[in-house]
């Protein structure tokens, strides 16, 4: 486990060496231990990951706090020296929150990231607003941010629009992550996102917004139609993010390609006719 001010300066100096900050979403150990070989900066585990393992779009099964405990004490056991962080459903109304976080830090996170989030949904949105009226709301995961901090883990956070990004970065988060939509790609990618440039637009207005609170604030960014290192490459040139959180784009569409092709490969090979 990595303090807050570790996990801290280890982004700032890769920032500083001018490579960007690199956030490899990873279900299982095996995704997690090639992650950490290929440079991942942060392991995060994502109990909607189930999904992308069981072939399906990215969706939340079951109980989501619970199945990030349980993988993560997987991950955790083959990372060798990169932060892990949990993904933690901030709204989850069936458990106390500090004694949620107290597991996280038992198990061995250095961090939490607000996932599944409500920020995926638009204010104005039937779904939004009905939750929020029964006290499942995104206060809820910015409550469980400021806890976070005062229990001494780093903090991520996503956020979509300009209001919740006030909102986290008041409450203090180390970093934020823009998201631009669902991912699109691969084999259950989303149809349908906005275009590289509209998500540049996005993240820098965002970014914004965000370093008008706090200057030092990290920029990431995540989702839409970013999925491959080119696109990523655009974003840096025309947006201030640092780096880039992948979920889908690192554990879900790459294999999807890696295990095509291999079978592919393999099927293509001659076998040689004998009458023998």
């Amino acid at each position: 486990m990595f303090t807050r001010e570790e996990v801290i300066k280890r982004l700032r100096k890769t920032v500083s060496s001018g490579t960007p900050i690199i956030g490899a979403g990873c279900s299982a150990g095996i995704i997690a231990k090639c992650a950490e070989i290929g440079g991942a900066d942060l392991i995060i585990v994502y109990s909607t990951g189930k999904s992308r393992l069981m072939g399906l779009p990215t969706v939340t099964i079951g109980d989501s706090n619970a199945l990030t405990l349980e993988m993560g004490e997987e991950i955790i056991n083959v990372v060798k020296n990169t932060p892990v962080i949990a993904g933690i459903e901030g709204s989850d109304p069936t458990r106390r929150m500090d004694k949620l976080l107290k597991k996280v830090i038992e198990i061995g996170f250095s961090g939490v990231i607000n996932f599944p989030t409500l920020a995926l949904y638009d204010r104005n949105e039937y779904y939004r607003r009905s939750r929020e009226d029964v006290g499942i709301s995104f206060n809820k995961e910015v409550e469980m941010m400021k806890l976070a901090r005062e229990m001494g883990l780093f903090t991520m956070a996503y956020v979509r629009y300009p209001d919740d990004a006030r909102q986290m970065v008041k409450a203090g988060v180390d970093v934020i992550c823009v998201h631009a939509g669902r991912t699109a790609g691969g084999l259950v990618g989303a149809k349908k996102t906005v275009t590289l440039q509209e998500a540049c637009n996005h993240i820098q207005n965002i970014a914004r917004i965000a370093k008008s609170i706090n200057p030092e604030i990290i920029v990431l960014c995540h989702g839409g139609p970013i999925s491959k290192p080119e696109h990523t490459q655009y974003i840096y040139e025309h947006s201030c993010a640092m780096g880039f959180v992948g979920a889908s784009s690192i554990e879900r569409i790459p294999i999807e390609r890696a295990i095509i092709e291999t079978v592919k490969a393999f099927k293509n090979q001659i076998i040689r006719r004998s009458d023998i």
